[in-house]
């Protein structure tokens, strides 16, 4: 593939600051005297889809969801991107059903858990915390992939998931407080690993950076930027 053939599109809008600070990121993953010395990035802000979550956990409106995914990635793949990104973990558990309509989609998707898991695994890290939506959590779409691995994974309790769903809901609201760090603070230190599982969290860790004492925090869209780059270094 020829430079100008490599082209990322991103299924974005979920929510829409997630997908702001993923673009902030492409731009450092891929800096560049002149613009042109970076790839393409069509982004489709699909802010108007129904919540994945709900979809996932009470099968509310599925096939709505499904249905504007891939009518975006069908969208993002006739525009040409050939890496094509969902900005959002919980969204990939209804990729295979958007792989039963249009089969060709697969060879595009980045999978994102898939490379974060690979990047644990490659990190030699036999244990890591995920924070997350409930509907990633509850899915175990990370758990499972991990436990191929050997990798034990560790999630907050049920009764946690209020204070996942209100730093989640802060960022998609751009509204911080001092109960919104000490409550991000407190469970992203719980453990010396930490997978950033919901794509507004990465956020949150970088505006309370200098409060986290976890080692070592992997955050999957991060990830996947870095693993593009490489590739693109070496078209």
């Amino acid at each position: 593939m020829k430079k100008d053939e490599f082209v990322i599109g991103v299924l974005g809008g979920m929510g829409t600051y997630a997908t702001i600070h993923f673009f902030e990121t492409y731009a450092e993953v891929f800096p560049a005297d002149k613009e042109w010395e970076r790839p393409r990035i069509i982004i489709d802000n699909r802010c108007t889809m129904p919540s994945r979550v709900r979809a996932f956990l009470y099968q509310e409106n599925v096939s709505t969801l499904v249905e504007e995914m891939t009518d975006s990635m069908k969208s993002l793949l006739r525009s040409g991107c050939t890496k094509i990104i969902l900005a959002c973990n919980t969204s990939h558990l209804f990729l295979p059903k958007i792989y039963e309509s249009v089969p060709e989609l697969e060879d595009s998707v980045v999978h994102i858990i898939d490379h974060c898991v690979e990047k644990i695994a490659l990190d030699n890290q036999e244990k890591v915390y995920l924070l997350g939506s409930e509907g990633t959590i509850d899915s175990k779409i990370y758990q499972n992939a991990l436990e191929k691995q050997g990798i034990v994974c560790v999630t907050p309790s049920e009764e946690e998931y209020k204070y996942l769903r209100k730093v989640i809901e802060a960022v998609k609201q751009n509204k911080y407080t001092d109960e919104i760090k000490d409550l991000f603070v407190s469970l992203i230190n719980r453990y010396d690993s930490c997978i950033l599982g919901c794509t507004e969290l990465p956020i949150l860790y970088e505006k309370y950076k200098e409060f986290v004492s976890c080692k070592k925090v992997f955050d999957p869209l991060l990830i996947v930027l870095e693993t593009l780059k490489e590739e693109y270094d070496h078209e």
